[in-house]
């Protein structure tokens, strides 16, 4: 017990003593844990007393608390700070996790409980919240696997083995290319990069022992390909870009892909679904893949018109500058700048200075203020790396949650940006507060300053957490984002619109050298480019998400590259547009089965934003106290306690359709 992650943490809000624990902690505490909650099981297995919802189902729930707090630390920690040492246990462990999981919902005698509880569900005094926890732990038993029986059983702990060793690596595979691949330049490359771009190329190459570099992370790429007159460089990065995971050798994805695909396929026959995509669909708020293709057919159309018909306005302004060839991916990002700056006089390297990350981060706090009534004061503690920082939550002067975010890119950072939870609310069996993580990728600078787009990913992210942070349930199974996966971007993308608010920019967005607030012309032209370019926005992530829909209806391709480019052929993909993430780095799909024929996710999600945003707009005030409270009501503090459509409903009284989300697009006819 001298473990610090098996202790229990004498901390602030017990936060994990991170300045304790080393590396060589984990292994040694997971298989503790491992132990510890088999051993809670069997006791809840062998209870002499008739099967109840108190010694089966709240007697699970009481188990495997050790293993939690482990898992919590390093599976956070690997992410956001990745070395040597945490990869290689990554690679242990995931297989490790994966056959513990396996005994416990392949235990014949433990389901047979649960189910017991189930069929006398009818003569149970359970109230609504225990009724749906115990739906939800039955059916999870019965779609892992565990009503299987004989040689089927046994091959569905493979297959789920197999698939956890193959998701991690594909996790690092895709972490090893972006962290080995950069492109130093000279002096004279950096012509036409705005100071903030070259000051985070600086920084990203004084990390590296180099001068400025072009590194494949989302904030230095991105900007580098906006604005770099050096076509053939664009080129060279912009190939790097959509070769991660397809390099050959050690670190290719595509094999695993195909793999994956292959055993995702097994695993939802051996349950008698006819594909992956109908197992995997039948518990989300789409249902079936029809309703997901149908929403993404009728947003593709509208967005590939749009995209087609711009990509002739670049492709002349290409001519214009003397070059023959085509429009290409590479060239998309920088034309189109420039004819953001002609059509709507608004230059990047203008704006950002306004977006400073400290101020984005106090509009997203005074916005959850303003809302909810939150209030959020820093908290000295240790933290996992010196970038994170953390705040106490609270309201009314009660605690209700800490907040931890890790803003900066770098080379131990997986790409993209997540939230997750350290410590989930829950009532049983002990009240507990969430401690929720924000991570980002952003580039760092002094000030850090982002684009408009990084602090949409900033309030992204905490919509997010306040879904967490907000929770109010008994249960943690149910608490937070533990809902239907196309329901769970609801709070996210609705948060960003609260950006979009004039008075939250011209309280925030103020200048980095002079204080001074936006320009109410300049916010007027940021606010009216907001649509801007969305033909491509919309068809790289709609072209993503028909290949992953895809990959899981039928059979599983032979050849996961050749399925995606016959995709893409048959919608008719524009050129010189790519995939948002191409299947060699479609961590979403591949990392792990979490948006795994659901990365539709978003856009259903977003059907809702735009029709969620709209009834605070129908009452004349972002800010309305009477619909901040039911949207908390309703869709923040509900987790999974009750089915997300059931929740939506009660919020807004209907659902929506796809019109509001053309619109706020701007893709509408």
């Amino acid at each position: 017990m001298t473990n610090p992650l098996l202790q229990d943490w004498q901390t602030p809000f017990g936060i994990p003593p991170f300045n304790k624990i080393s590396d060589s902690d984990f292994a040694p505490a997971f298989d503790a844990a491992m132990a510890q909650d088999l051993a809670e099981v069997d006791e809840v297995v062998n209870n002499p007393d008739a099967p109840t919802f108190e010694n089966t189902i709240e007697g699970l729930m009481r188990t495997g608390a050790a293993l939690d707090q482990v898992a919590s630390v390093f599976f956070n920690v690997a992410g956001a700070d990745s070395n040597e040492a945490r990869e290689a246990l990554m690679r242990e462990v995931s297989p490790k996790l994966s056959a513990h999981s396996s005994a416990i919902y392949s235990n014949t005698a433990l389901f047979d409980r649960i189910r017991a509880v189930w069929d006398a569900r009818g003569s149970l005094d359970l109230n609504d919240e225990q009724q749906r926890v115990l739906m939800l732990m039955h059916r999870s038993f019965v779609r892992a696997g565990a009503a299987l029986t004989g040689d089927d059983a046994g091959r569905m702990a493979d297959v789920k083995n197999r698939l956890a060793v193959l998701g991690t690596s594909f996790t690092q595979n895709l972490l090893a290319d972006e962290r080995d691949w950069a492109m130093e330049l000279a002096e004279s490359d950096l012509d036409g990069l705005p100071d903030f771009v070259t000051g985070a190329m600086y920084q990203a190459g004084k990390e590296r022992g180099l001068g400025p570099v072009v590194t494949l992370s989302r904030s230095i790429i991105v900007p580098f390909l906006q604005f770099s007159k050096r076509r053939d460089l664009r080129e060279k990065a912009y190939a790097a870009w959509g070769a991660r995971g397809a390099n050959g050798g050690e670190t290719d994805n595509r094999g695993i892909a195909g793999e994956t695909l292959a055993l995702r396929e097994e695993r939802a026959k051996l349950l008698g679904y006819g594909d992956f995509a109908a197992y995997k669909l039948e518990t989300e708020m789409a249902g079936n893949p029809d309703r997901v293709r149908d929403l993404l057919m009728a947003v593709w159309e509208p967005a590939k018109q749009q995209a087609n018909s711009d990509a002739e306005v670049l492709e002349a302004m290409l001519r214009a500058d003397g070059i023959s060839g085509p429009l290409e991916a590479w060239d998309w990002r920088y034309y189109a700048e420039k004819r953001r700056q002609a059509e709507h006089d608004l230059e990047e390297a203008e704006v950002k200075p306004y977006f400073q990350l400290d101020r984005m981060i106090d509009a997203s706090f005074d916005c959850a203020t303003r809302l909810f009534g939150l209030e959020f004061a820093p908290l000295d503690v240790a933290l996992y790396h010196e970038d994170a920082r953390a705040w106490e939550v609270s309201r009314d002067g009660q605690p209700i949650a800490v907040f931890i975010g890790d803003y900066f890119a770098r080379g131990s950072k997986r790409s993209g940006a997540w939230c997750s939870a350290i410590r989930a609310q829950r009532k049983f069996p002990d009240v507990q507060i969430p401690i929720v993580v924000n991570v980002c990728n952003f580039a760092k600078g002094d000030p850090a300053l982002l684009s408009y787009d990084d602090a949409r990913t900033l309030f992204h992210e905490f919509g997010h957490a306040l879904h967490q942070m907000l929770s109010d349930v008994t249960y943690d199974m149910i608490s937070g984002t533990s809902v239907a996966r196309d329901f769970v971007e609801l709070p996210s993308q609705l948060y960003e619109h609260w950006l979009d608010v004039p008075e939250v920019l011209e309280k925030f967005a103020t200048h980095a050298e002079t204080g001074a607030p936006m320009p109410k012309g300049l916010l007027d032209k940021v606010l009216g480019a907001a649509n801007f370019d969305m033909g491509f926005s919309t068809v790289e992530y709609v072209a993503s998400a028909l290949v992953d829909l895809a990959f899981h209806q039928g059979s599983a391709p032979a050849d996961v590259m050749q399925k995606q480019a016959e995709v893409l052929e048959t919608l008719g993909m524009p050129r010189a547009i790519g995939m948002r993430h191409a299947t060699p780095h479609f961590a979403h799909v591949f990392a792990g089965d979490g948006y795994s024929s659901g990365y539709y996710s978003y856009m259903w999600s977003e059907v809702m934003d735009a029709d969620a945003f709209e009834a605070f707009e129908e009452v004349g005030d972002p800010f309305d106290p009477a619909m901040a409270k039911k949207l908390e009501q309703f869709i923040l503090s509900a987790g999974g306690s009750r089915d997300a459509q059931e929740l939506y409903m009660a919020f807004r009284g209907r659902m929506p359709g796809v019109d509001a989300l053309l619109k706020g697009r701007g893709l509408a006819g």
